[in-house]
Order: C-alpha cells, then sequence, then structure tokens
C-alpha cells in the first residue's frame, strides 16, 4: 500500500489559480496511474483528471478541459494539478489517487490521500 498525501489547498477569488501536490510514499512503478478526483458538499466524488506515472499519457473531465493541468515529478514522486481560472464549482475537496488501469472509474483506484480543501468565492 503506497501512503498518498495532498496540498496545496486554500481559499482563492474566481478566476484564480493554485496548485495542488501529491506526494507518495514510494516510488510507482511502470504501469500505475495517479488521479485527482474531487467531492463537492452535496455531491458525489467525481473523476478530475489522471496521468500515466510513466508514459505521461494524460485525460480531463469535460468540466476542467483547458483549465488544469496534470503532471508529475518522478524522481520525487509527486503529482501535481495546476488549476487555472478557477469556478465557483471547483469548490470541493480534493483527493489523489493511485491504481494500475488506465480508468476513470473511482473503484479501480487502491490508495487515496486524505484530501485537501479548495475554495472558490462567487
Amino acid at each position: 500500500q503506497v501512503q498518498l498525501v495532498e496540498s496545496g489547498g486554500g481559499s482563492v477569488q474566481a478566476g484564480g489559480s493554485l496548485r495542488l501536490s501529491c506526494a507518495a510514499s514510494a516510488r510507482p512503478f511502470s504501469r500505475t496511474v495517479m488521479a485527482w478526483f474531487r467531492q463537492a458538499p452535496g455531491k458525489e466524488r467525481e473523476f478530475v483528471a489522471l496521468i500515466r506515472w510513466h508514459g505521461g499519457s494524460a485525460l480531463y473531465a469535460d468540466s476542467v478541459k483547458g483549465r488544469f493541468t496534470i503532471s508529475n515529478d518522478n524522481p520525487r514522486n509527486i503529482m501535481y494539478l495546476q488549476m487555472n481560472n478557477l469556478k465557483a464549482e471547483d469548490t470541493a475537496i480534493y483527493y489523489c489517487a493511485r491504481a494500475t488501469q488506465y480508468t476513470t472509474s473511482q473503484s479501480a483506484y487502491e490508495d487515496w490521500g486524505q484530501g485537501t480543501q479548495v475554495t472558490v468565492a462567487s
């Protein structure tokens, strides 16, 4: 089991930017897929973005496409989510997760962080 820790959340005005980080306790293997999910108050957790750890292929939810960018720092075992042009609808707790499948289905993800709060005013 890999421990994941998110950081970088906070409060920002609409139109602003934040960068979230997810630090992994162990070096990911070649099949690893890392992803970001989020859960807003009163809503189910939803997919945000994913990336192949070694291949670099990324996938985004339509709601964040063009505004968010996922990336990873392999030597440091860190994944990032750069969030630009934030909207009130982006307010949620953001979680990072690890899987061995290239999928948006949260059921496939085996390791989860505790989450970091993102609040967008207006």
